[in-house]
């Protein structure tokens, strides 16, 4: 048996796991209750965890907005000193906070070794959000239905920033927080755009409905394309997380539901870019309904 184990291949073991999985989803289909499985430990290479209300911030973007954002309240730095030669900073000691000239791998053991960190790491305190209520003059919003992946959001941020979004709601639960990863997908972007959490989405929902703003829903399965959807002069976007996509409640309250229309064979994009695309088409409309 351990001779048949040591001989098997990468592609054996890729069909052992596709089995693996096609046996549990028969399995989860008949009600039958998925076998135990003893949690795997946590690897060295995911860092430390930030100090009791702080967060860990990196990367050369990431660190640059947050040194020139004037809400942001940074509390300490740890960077090398060739990402302070990068970052322009001639005298990093007359910071108004401390900071440590460091080797890159001091800052692999708090990120974690798989952390593109570019020699540089701030220990920050979370941006605070914004109430609802705060939209007053707002064009384009955009709303997250438990879209949990950082790198997503991150990815979106970026996208929303670069479309001038005005504000980024999202639910306080099923949501990530902000974190190294969030910051350096975000590239920035998590520096420029209010961030609005709310407790139960589909009031949020109302509230922007009732503010006059048009709420969509994107759905593959929209009975209308994107494009044709547009009125008014205030939209906010509704995406859902991949694979989920919407859920009921949130489908119920929004103004409209719509598709981004696609000719090829492949009939959805992963969220960030569907966020994206959604945005430029938003950005075209308001551009004519304001002439």
């Amino acid at each position: 048996m351990s001779d048949d184990k040591n001989n098997r291949t990468p592609k054996d073991s890729h069909y052992a796991r596709l089995r693996r999985a096609h046996r549990e989803r028969t399995q989860e289909k008949q009600g039958v209750p998925a076998p135990y499985t003893r949690p795997k430990p946590q690897s060295a290479a995911g860092g430390e965890p930030a100090p009791e209300g702080l967060v860990r911030l990196y990367g050369l973007h990431t660190v640059r907005e947050a040194l020139d954002n004037p809400r942001r309240v940074i509390r300490s730095m740890r960077i090398t000193r060739n990402a302070a030669a990068r970052l322009d900073l001639a005298d990093p000691g007359a910071l108004p906070f401390p900071v440590e000239m460091v080797e890159p791998r001091d800052i692999d053991r708090l990120t974690g070794t798989d952390a593109v960190h570019q020699g540089v790491l701030i220990e920050a305190e979370p941006l605070a959000t914004c109430p609802l209520g705060d939209l007053k003059g707002a064009a384009l919003v955009l709303v997250l239905d438990q879209v949990t992946d950082p790198h997503n959001v991150g990815a979106i941020m970026r996208s929303a920033v670069a479309f001038g979004v005005d504000a980024l709601v999202t639910t306080a639960r099923h949501s990530p927080a902000e974190s190294g990863v969030l910051g350096k997908s975000a590239s920035g972007a998590l520096e420029h755009i209010d961030h609005i959490a709310v407790r139960n989405l589909a009031t949020a929902i109302e509230e922007l409905n009732a503010a006059g703003f048009q709420t969509i829903g994107l759905d593959s399965d929209g009975p209308e394309q994107l494009e044709t959807t547009f009125s008014g002069d205030r939209i906010a976007l509704v995406l859902g997380a991949e694979g989920k996509g919407l859920r009921q409640k949130t489908r119920e309250t929004v103004t409209a539901l719509a598709r981004l229309d696609m000719p090829g064979p492949i009939r959805s994009l992963n969220v960030s870019n569907a966020a994206a695309v959604s945005l430029y088409a938003a950005r075209q409309h308001l551009a004519t309904a304001g002439q």
